[in-house]
């Protein structure tokens, strides 16, 4: 008996049909990833909404939020000059940039704001809020959407009605019910 075994061109066509597999399935899944850096900067927004809001209550402290076209930082009410400035003493709230393909839009108490460039010179006004994060904790009502240029992923950040925020990843929908504050609940 002759042992007969696979061709060359046998191998090669099966191999090329594994390939092609291969390469639909990563499409696939490449299609519907996440967008991990938006998700991650909704993240970072969150997590130091809920900072700012712990040091606000410790300190007996008004901060506020301020966001633009290109980045945003937290600033603090100087009760000794009557102004609001940067935050200088605590580097996690230091000024950040965002990602250069991401859109923002932000709604403060129902009403849109219209986000400008940082303009060069530091006048006392532009230290001023859009987002207020009051000493007691409590949070003016906004709502902020980071949008990926060209794509419909939207993360959103709001205020629910105990003043909560709350964070929506791209995919996720609004919670009738969101839960009770992690410090209200103690």
């Amino acid at each position: 008996m002759h042992a007969r075994g696979f061709t060359l061109m046998e191998l090669m066509v099966v191999i090329a049909i594994i390939g092609l597999v291969t390469a639909g399935v990563l499409i696939k899944f490449r299609g519907n990833s996440r967008d991990t850096q938006l998700d991650q900067e909704a993240q970072r927004l969150d997590a130091l909404f809920d900072y700012t809001r712990e040091q606000a209550e410790l300190q007996t402290r008004d901060y506020g939020f301020r966001i633009n076209e290109t980045g945003y930082s937290f600033v603090v009410f100087d009760v000794l000059g009557n102004q609001w400035r940067p935050v200088d003493e605590d580097d996690a709230l230091r000024e950040r940039e965002l990602p250069p393909d991401v859109k923002t839009d932000l709604v403060v108490e129902g009403r849109k704001v219209v986000l400008t460039r940082k303009r060069s010179g530091k006048e006392l006004d532009d230290f001023a809020p859009q987002v207020m994060i009051f000493a007691n904790g409590d949070v003016s009502s906004f709502e902020l959407a980071l949008q990926r240029l060209d794509t419909d992923k939207i993360a959103r950040l709001y205020t629910d009605d105990q003043t909560n925020v709350r964070l929506l990843l791209p995919g996720e929908v609004k919670q009738d019910n969101p839960p009770v504050r992690a410090a209200a609940a103690k």
